[in-house]
C-alpha cells in the first residue's frame, strides 16, 4: 500500500516488452553500457524517438554491471512520497534487499530527508552495483523529486547507476554532472535512425525489396523512430509501397493521428494556437510568432517546446527555431481544417514582417504562397528592392519564386519585376518587352508613377540596352546607355536619401551597366576606367555579385591591353569574391576565367589557357553574353593558331561558330581581328585585308592588324603609313606597343636596315619583359627566329622568352649562345611522321604516297611544322627537330 492509501501497481516496475520487429541498434546499446559504468546516464528525445525500446532492449541484453531495476513514472506519481514509495517498491520487486530501517514514506506529499539518507547508505553498502532505470521522468516535473534523486545519487557511491529516460531534461544540476564528467547522454539526434537502421527496419517488416525507399523515408521523418515504424506499417498495407514512400501526403496521413494525439493535444491552448499559426513558416522567430498570434508569449512558449523536445529545434545559436517537417505539415493540415481561410492572412502578415526586417526572399515566398503577387511586386518596386533580383545572395532564389508569378498581372510593378527576372535569366529581349509594357502603364492617363518606379525602369533599361538592331546593322549602344545612366542618376536624387543608401546595389548596377555598354561599343579604354569606377561603387554584401562581374570584365580588358599582372590579380579576386562572398553558382560569370586564359596564352602557357577556357565554357553566361561568347571563340581560335591548326582557328571565329546574331561593335571588331590573324597564318593576306575592310576602321587595334596584313602582302609603304599615326600613342597598351615595334622591326629587316631592326627589337623585348608577353614574338614568324640567330645577344636577360634547356619545347645550346625562342607546341604524331619522311630526302609527292595522304594535306602539315619549329625550310626543320630530340 502506498502513502496515499492506494495500492502500488506492480506493472510500473515491470520491464517493458521489446517489439518483435524492433531494430537492434548496437551503437546505442554500446553507449548505454559505457554510460552505466558511471553514476548517471540520460536518454532524452521527443515522443516516439525509441527511448523506452532502447532502454528495455539494453536491460534485457545482460550488459548491465549488476541487477536492473525498472520503474515507469506516471503523472499520478508527482507527489514526492508516492514517487519514492514506488522507487522502494521497484527495488524490492527486483530483489534488491534493503535493511528494514530504511523504512517507507509516511506521507504522499512529503519525504523525510532521513529516509533518503538511509536509502543512500543502504545502496552504498550493496555488494554489487544496481542500475535504476526511471522511464517517463518528464511526467514528474517536481523539484523535490529531482532534488532527492540528486542527493541519493551523490551519496550512494558507485553502487548506484541511475538511467533517466525523459522527453525533457530533468531538473537535476546537469551542468555540474557534465563539468565533473559524471554523465553520459543520448540525445534526440543520437536516437535518429541511420540509413542502415532504416533498411533493417524495412526488412523486419517484410519490405526488403523496397530498401531503395530508405532515403525518402529518412528525408521525410528525419530518422524519427515512430514515424519510420508507422510508415513501414502503412507500406505493408499499401498496393504500391514504393509509391507510398515517395509520397509526402501519404506519410503525413499515416502519422497525423499519432502527432496530433501524442504531441499537439498534450499542449496548452495558447501553445496549440502558436503552433498552428506558425506552422506556415520554414523557421520561426519569437517576434514573428508574436506577430502571427497577436500575443507576447512566443519566446517563452518556444523555449519550453524546445526544452520538451516537442519536434522543435533551435537553429544554431540564434533566436530562430524550426519544426520537424512532418510535424509542421500536420499542423498546417490541422490549421486548414479547423481555421479555413486563416492561412492566407497569416502568410500576408508574415510577409510584411519578413520584408520589414530585411528578409526579402522569405517575404516573397510568403506572399507567393498567399497568391498576393500584386502586393509583393509593389513592395519590391516602392522599396527600391528591384536590384536584389539581379545581385545578392538571394537573387537566384527570388528569380525562382517570381517564375511562378502569373504572366497576365496588370500594372507597372509586376512588369518591372518580370523584366528584372528575364534579365537575370539572360533574356534581354524578354526584359525589353516587359519594360515596354511597364512604361505604357506608367504613362497611362491619371497614372502618377513614383520616382522609385521610374528609377527601376531606367536602371533595367540601361542593363538591357540592345547591343544590335535587326537587319544585320550594327548599332552603337553607348549614347542610349549614357543617357539612361544620366537619367538613373537624376531619378536617384528624387528618391529619399535613406532609401538610396540602404540599397547600394542600385548605384553598383548603374555603373556596371554603363561600363558594359562602353565595352560592347568597342571603347576598351573608356570601359576599363568605367569598370574600375564600378568596382569602387560595389560596397556591401548585396553588391558582391556585381563586383564579381566587374572585376572579371576589368581583368579581361587589362589582359587585352597587355597589363597581365593586374589582369591576373583582378581575375583571381573576381573568382575569390564568387567563392567567398556566396555569389550563387547560377549567377557566376566565366569572364574571369577567360581573362586568365588570355594571360596564360600571352605568356605561352597553353595548357593553363585551355583549362581556364574549359571552365569559362561551363559557366552560366556562356551562350548568353556577347562578350563571353566572343572571347570564348577568339581564345579557342588563338589556341588553334598556336597549335598550327589554321583552318580550325578560322572556323572558330567564322560566322557559323561565332556568337549568333549581328554583334555589337566591340565583339564585331574582336572577331574580325581573330579572323584576320587566322587568314594571315594560312598565308592569305588578301583575305585578312578583306575581313578588316568589311568591319571598317575602328580603333588602333584594327589599324595595327591592317598594317600587319599589308606588310604580309608585300605592301611595305602602306603598312608603314598605317603604323605612323600609332607610333608613340600615349594611351597605347603594352601589347599594342610590342606589336607596333615588331612590325617596324620586320619593315627594317625588309629594307636591310639591320641596325634599326636590332634597336627596335631590343626595345620590344624590354617592353615585354615586365609582363612576360611571349605571344607577339612566337607568332611573329620565322624571320624573327633568323634575326635572333644572327644576334643571340639580344635575348640576354630575357629568360622568360627562351625555352627551357633540354625540354621538349626547348633546346640546349653548346655554342655559348642563348637558346632559341620558345616553341609554340610539340609536334603531333602525324607531323613527326611527315618530318621523318622528310629527313629521308623524300619529296612531297613521295611522302603523300607513303602516308596515303593528299599532297595538299602533306603541305599543310609541313607549314604547321615550320611554324612550330620557327623555320622556313625543310632542311632547317629537320636540323631543328634533331636538336630538340624530336627525331
Amino acid at each position: 500500500m502506498g502513502p496515499s492509501g492506494d495500492p502500488l501497481l506492480a506493472a510500473k516496475a515491470a520491464l517493458p516488452a521489446v517489439p518483435r520487429q524492433a531494430v537492434r541498434r548496437q551503437r546505442l546499446l554500446d553507449r548505454l553500457t559505457e554510460g552505466t559504468a558511471g553514476p548517471l546516464t540520460l536518454i532524452t528525445g521527443p515522443a516516439g524517438a525509441g527511448k523506452t525500446t532502447l532502454a528495455a532492449e539494453w536491460a534485457r541484453a545482460g550488459s548491465a554491471p549488476g541487477p536492473v531495476v525498472w520503474l515507469t513514472a506516471e503523472y499520478d506519481d508527482r507527489a514526492p512520497g508516492v514517487f519514492w514509495a514506488y522507487v522502494l517498491e521497484a527495488l524490492s520487486r527486483h530483489r534488491i534487499v534493503l535493511p528494514e530501517e530504511v523504512g517507507r514514506p509516511g506521507s504522499a506529499d512529503f519525504v523525510d530527508h532521513s529516509l533518503l539518507a538511509r536509502l543512500a547508505s543502504a545502496l552504498a553498502h550493496l555488494h554489487r552495483p544496481v542500475v535504476l532505470m526511471l522511464d517517463g521522468l518528464d511526467r514528474v516535473p517536481v523539484r523535490e523529486v529531482a532534488s532527492g534523486l540528486d542527493f541519493v545519487l551523490n551519496h550512494a557511491g558507485p553502487q548506484l547507476r541511475l538511467v533517466l529516460i525523459s522527453r525533457v531534461d530533468p531538473l537535476l544540476p546537469l551542468h555540474r554532472y557534465r563539468a565533473e564528467g559524471r554523465i553520459r547522454e543520448i540525445r534526440g539526434a543520437d536516437l535518429a535512425f541511420t540509413r542502415q537502421e532504416t533498411v533493417q527496419l524495412l526488412r523486419g517488416h517484410g519490405l526488403g525489396r523496397y530498401e531503395e525507399s530508405a532515403d525518402a523515408l529518412l528525408a521525410r521523418t528525419e530518422g524519427w523512430a515512430a514515424g519510420l515504424r508507422l510508415c513501414a506499417l502503412e507500406m505493408q498495407r499499401a498496393d504500391d509501397p514504393a509509391g507510398f514512400a515517395r509520397s509526402f501526403a501519404a506519410s503525413q496521413s499515416a502519422l497525423a493521428d499519432y502527432l496530433l494525439t501524442e504531441v499537439f493535444d498534450a499542449q496548452p491552448a495558447a501553445t496549440q494556437d502558436l503552433l498552428m499559426r506558425s506552422s506556415i513558416l520554414d523557421r520561426v522567430h519569437p517576434d514573428l510568432a508574436n506577430a502571427l498570434t497577436g500575443r507576447e508569449d512566443a519566446e517563452w512558449i518556444l523555449a519550453e517546446l524546445t526544452r520538451a523536445h516537442v519536434f522543435v529545434e533551435p537553429i544554431d545559436a540564434t533566436p530562430w527555431c524550426r519544426y520537424q517537417p512532418l510535424f509542421s505539415e500536420v499542423l498546417r493540415m490541422h490549421l486548414r481544417h479547423h481555421r479555413p481561410g486563416l492561412e492566407p492572412r497569416l502568410r500576408r502578415r508574415a510577409a510584411i514582417w519578413f520584408a520589414d526586417t530585411g528578409r526579402l526572399a522569405e517575404a516573397v515566398e510568403q506572399a507567393a504562397a498567399a497568391d498576393d503577387w500584386a502586393w509583393v511586386c509593389a513592395r519590391v518596386v516602392s522599396r527600391l528592392e528591384i536590384g536584389q533580383l539581379l545581385t545578392g545572395g538571394a537573387a537566384h532564389r527570388l528569380e525562382r519564386i517570381f517564375s511562378r508569378m502569373p504572366s497576365d498581372l496588370a500594372g507597372a510593378a509586376p512588369e518591372l519585376v518580370a523584366g528584372a527576372c528575364a534579365l537575370a535569366a539572360y533574356d534581354t529581349a524578354g526584359c525589353r518587352a516587359r519594360l515596354s509594357r511597364a512604361e505604357e502603364a506608367l504613362r497611362k492617363p491619371g497614372a502618377q508613377p513614383s520616382p522609385e518606379a521610374r528609377l527601376a525602369l531606367s536602371l533595367l533599361a540601361l542593363l538591357a540596352a540592345p547591343a544590335a538592331q535587326g537587319g544585320g546593322k550594327v548599332c552603337h549602344p553607348t549614347a542610349a546607355a549614357e543617357a539612361a545612366a544620366r537619367r538613373t542618376i537624376e531619378l536617384t536624387e528624387q528618391v529619399p536619401r535613406p532609401l538610396v543608401e540602404a540599397h547600394p546595389e542600385i548605384e553598383g548596377l548603374r555603373r556596371y551597366g554603363l561600363a558594359c555598354a562602353l565595352q560592347l561599343a568597342g571603347r576598351p579604354d573608356d570601359a576599363r576606367r568605367a569598370f574600375t569606377h564600378a568596382v569602387e561603387g560595389c560596397t556591401g554584401e548585396v553588391t558582391q555579385a556585381v563586383r564579381h562581374h566587374c572585376l572579371g570584365r576589368l581583368a579581361l580588358l587589362e589582359a587585352q591591353h597587355g597589363a597581365l599582372s593586374r589582369a591576373e590579380e583582378h581575375a583571381r579576386l573576381a573568382l575569390q569574391v564568387a567563392g567567398h562572398r556566396f555569389v550563387p553558382p547560377a549567377r557566376r560569370s566565366g569572364i574571369a576565367h577567360l581573362a586568365l586564359a588570355t594571360v596564360a596564352l600571352e605568356r605561352g602557357d597553353r595548357r593553363e589557357a585551355r583549362r581556364h577556357l574549359d571552365l569559362a565554357s561551363r559557366l552560366p553566361d556562356a551562350g548568353h553574353d556577347p562578350i563571353t561568347d566572343t572571347e570564348i571563340a577568339v581564345t579557342r581560335s588563338r589556341l588553334d593558331l598556336a597549335d598550327g591548326r589554321w583552318d580550325a582557328a578560322l572556323a572558330a571565329v567564322e560566322t557559323g561558330n561565332a556568337p549568333a546574331g549581328p554583334p555589337a561593335p566591340g565583339p564585331a571588331q574582336h572577331l574580325a581581328l581573330a579572323r584576320s590573324a587566322a587568314q594571315l597564318a594560312r598565308g592569305d593576306p588578301a583575305s585578312a585585308i578583306a575581313v578588316l575592310d568589311e568591319v571598317g576602321p575602328d580603333g588602333s587595334a584594327h589599324t595595327l592588324a591592317l598594317a600587319q596584313a599589308r606588310l604580309a602582302a608585300g605592301d611595305l609603304g602602306r603598312a608603314l603609313g598605317l603604323l605612323a599615326p600609332l607610333n608613340g600613342r600615349p594611351d597605347a597598351g603594352i601589347a599594342e606597343q610590342i606589336r607596333i615595334r615588331l612590325l617596324q622591326v620586320r619593315a627594317a629587316t625588309l629594307t636591310q636596315d639591320t641596325e634599326t631592326a636590332h634597336r627596335l627589337l631590343r626595345g620590344a623585348l624590354a617592353t615585354a619583359r615586365p609582363e612576360k608577353l611571349r605571344r607577339p614574338f612566337t607568332e611573329a614568324g620565322p624571320w624573327l627566329w633568323h634575326l635572333l640567330e644572327q644576334r643571340p645577344d639580344l635575348t640576354r636577360g630575357h629568360a622568360w622568352l627562351i625555352a627551357r634547356p633540354g625540354g621538349v619545347n626547348g633546346t640546349s645550346r653548346t655554342d655559348g649562345c642563348p637558346p632559341a625562342p620558345v616553341i609554340v607546341k610539340q609536334l603531333t604524331d602525324r607531323e613527326r611522321e611527315v618530318l621523318r619522311h622528310g629527313a629521308q630526302m623524300m619529296s612531297t609527292q613521295e611522302i603523300a604516297e607513303a602516308m596515303h595522304l593528299s599532297v595538299n594535306t602533306v603541305k599543310t602539315h609541313l607549314r604547321s611544322i615550320y611554324r612550330k619549329l620557327v623555320v622556313s625550310r625543310r632542311s632547317d626543320a629537320v636540323r631543328r627537330a634533331r636538336e630538340l630530340h624530336l627525331l
